[in-house]
């Protein structure tokens, strides 16, 4: 009988094995979920889907935080389906500023490519937080869904690249979250202690309404 089960465990093991697709690059025209994009057909795939050329290109920075994000993700980059990895740039110009933001279905690692970045995260569990001026060379990872941001230490325009665990990181940003969308003021001044002024400010400069 162990041996007979043995052979089972055996059969389903190489069974498995031998089915197991390659990769998966991502058909882009049906909805993703979280388990990531359908695969598109073998015969449709070509060497074009494992490359991506973007990243050698500065973002444009002119914008209210002074700073550019260019993505890697699997919308961008159909090859990464299914791999658990992507990657991105960021620029940011003397004074920019990734704001806090987190990414609920990824951890992240930076490389600093060029300047100065004051990086840092808040733990979840006792909002400890974590914050170093990284200088070119150095790395530095923010665990999956803890709020972490980036900012421009020098006076020239500061460059990294990103790397995630995950095709589809997701991203938040906790400014736009709550002044750029149509959620009433006054609930905003309850839940954030801020003053109607303030608010209302900060809806403006961000698109908001309500």
């Amino acid at each position: 009988m162990k041996m007979l089960h043995l052979a089972v465990l055996f059969a389903i093991l190489f069974s498995s094995s031998s089915h197991a697709a390659d990769f998966c690059v991502a058909k882009l025209k049906g909805a993703g979920s979280p388990a990531g994009y359908a695969c598109r057909m073998p015969s449709k795939v070509t060497v074009d889907d494992f490359v991506f050329a973007g990243l050698g290109v500065a973002g444009n920075t002119t914008n209210i935080i002074s700073a550019a994000v260019t993505p890697a993700f699997v919308q961008q980059f159909p090859g990464v389906n299914g791999l658990g990895l992507s990657m991105a740039r960021l620029d940011l110009a003397p004074g920019g500023v990734i704001p806090m933001h987190t990414h609920p279905g990824a951890s992240e690692i930076l490389f600093v490519v060029q300047g100065k970045i004051t990086a840092g995260f808040i733990s979840s569990s006792a909002n400890t937080v974590y914050v170093k001026m990284l200088k070119k060379g150095d790395v530095m990872v923010f665990p999956r869904g803890l709020l972490h941001f980036q900012i421009n230490a020098a006076g020239i325009d500061s460059i990294a690249v990103v790397s995630f665990s995950d095709p589809d990181p997701g991203l938040q940003i906790t400014d736009f979250a709550f002044f750029a969308n149509d959620l009433s003021s006054e609930l905003l001044e309850k839940s954030t202690f801020l003053d109607d002024a303030q608010v209302k400010k900060l809806k403006k400069v961000l698109g908001g309404t309500g």
